[in-house]
């Protein structure tokens, strides 16, 4: 993860209970306090078993707490209330389902239960356990229960190989994952909002980084896209609730990122379109952020091609690559809204004009019309910036900001124009 001030001084509760995803935890503490959070750790009786207190305390520069501490004569006030008051942000990682419950049912049995009932800051529960608890009947009717609460952001287990040997949902989803949720409650809490699952019954189709078109088989045309700004926009999307398919060339991030997504991976234009023609038409959202080759071989060579040939061969048998935006476009359906992405050089009238042009000829919605050419930001990097244009004349200026914060300024816009 790119080390931003995101979550500098952030207030943040890391609550762990019994499950053995817990050994992944302390992790999770040391991170935060490296990007600068200010972490105090509360375990069950059950965790405690699994990770030493002592080993989170020295991590997070702070008392780790446990149930014998709740009611200690020393404290001025309980200490469920004092923690529950401190946080900005409580994390449960991982989230099992006996914690669970007694949230569900508002029984404040421990530390952790009585926090969970008190505090009035936003909770991000990350479940994990067995598949077969997991798939419990009980646990999916307590876990659709607090999925419907606007303070609480419901992180799923990913499948994977378990503890147990069994291979199956309940896997603990990464870091990198908990901290860009942990990230987007901040967002959205400095504008003094929830982050909430606004875009539930939403699919969302986007598509994200660089196609490759092979030239021979030492060569191929590309570009510089990363694929962080499609990749952060579907996580971010997700986090509010939309269920999102994501169609990927190759990336150049930290593949980590994908935990969660239905992800469709490909590696030219013609794969990409593909892909795209089939999951349109179940989608109400389409971003496309790819950054897709301009150009591709006709006939690609199966051999190496001399060098004394390359400049010869090349430009004989080259064409311009289909334009996945407006063939989409225009099989647009009813309520389908269509987001762009231009990445131009320029000042910023330059851009605006720019990317309204293509906003008009690709059939979009909107666009975002991003400069490439400014130290920082743009491909490759953390920070972006640039112009929403929308229809009516729409123009809004994102300021230079992480792309995780962009993300959800599009959606924003998205759903303000939707509704």
């Amino acid at each position: 993860m790119d080390n931003s001030s995101s979550l500098l001084g952030k207030k943040i509760l890391v609550a762990i209970t019994g499950s053995i995803a817990a050994v992944k935890s302390p992790l999770l503490v040391s991170r935060l306090v490296q990007r600068g959070a200010e972490v105090k750790c509360v375990v069950t009786k059950s965790a405690a078993n699994l990770v030493s207190p002592l080993s989170l305390s020295t991590l997070s520069r702070s008392k780790c707490y446990q149930d014998k501490d709740q009611w200690e004569e020393s404290q001025t006030k309980p200490l469920h209330i004092y923690l529950s008051e401190w946080a900005d942000l409580i994390i449960v990682a991982p989230m099992t389902a006996t914690t669970l419950s007694k949230f569900v049912y508002g029984n404040a049995d421990g530390l952790l239960a009585s926090i969970l009932l008190a505090t009035e800051s936003q909770i991000i529960m990350v479940a994990a356990m067995n598949t077969a608890m997991w798939s419990n009947q009980a646990v999916k009717s307590n876990w659709a229960y607090v999925k419907k609460i606007d303070q609480i952001i419901c992180l799923e287990p990913i499948q994977g190989l378990l503890a147990c040997d069994r291979y199956g949902d309940g896997k603990m989803i990464n870091l990198d994952i908990i901290e860009l949720a942990s990230e987007s409650v901040f967002i959205f809490r400095a504008q003094n909002k929830l982050l909430t699952t606004d875009l539930t019954d939403i699919r969302l189709l986007i598509s994200a980084g660089s196609t490759i078109e092979d030239l021979d088989k030492a060569r191929q045309l590309t570009n510089r896209s990363s694929g962080r700004m499609g990749v952060l926009i579907a996580q971010a999307a997700k986090f509010r609730g939309a269920k999102v398919d994501l169609v990927h060339g190759p990336l150049k991030i930290n593949e980590d990122l994908l935990e969660g997504l239905n992800n469709y991976p490909v590696k030219n234009s013609t794969q990409m379109g593909e892909k795209l023609d089939d999951l349109q038409p179940s989608a109400q959202i389409i971003v496309m952020a790819a950054a897709v080759s301009d150009f591709r071989k006709i006939n690609p060579s199966d051999k190496k091609i001399p060098k004394d040939q390359l400049v010869n061969s090349i430009f004989h048998d080259i064409e311009m690559t289909p334009d996945l935006i407006r063939n989409l476009s225009q099989k647009k359906l009813k309520n389908q809204i269509f987001l762009g992405f231009a990445a131009e050089t320029g000042d910023d009238n330059e851009i605006k004009d720019k990317g309204e042009r293509k906003r008009i000829s690709k059939g979009c919605d909107f666009i975002m019309a991003n400069p490439i050419d400014r130290d920082g930001q743009g491909f490759e990097k953390n920070l972006n910036s640039g112009f929403l244009l929308g229809p009516n004349k729409i123009v809004k200026k994102l300021p230079l900001s992480t792309k995780l914060s962009i993300s959800h300024q599009l959606l924003d816009e998205i759903q303000k124009f939707k509704s």
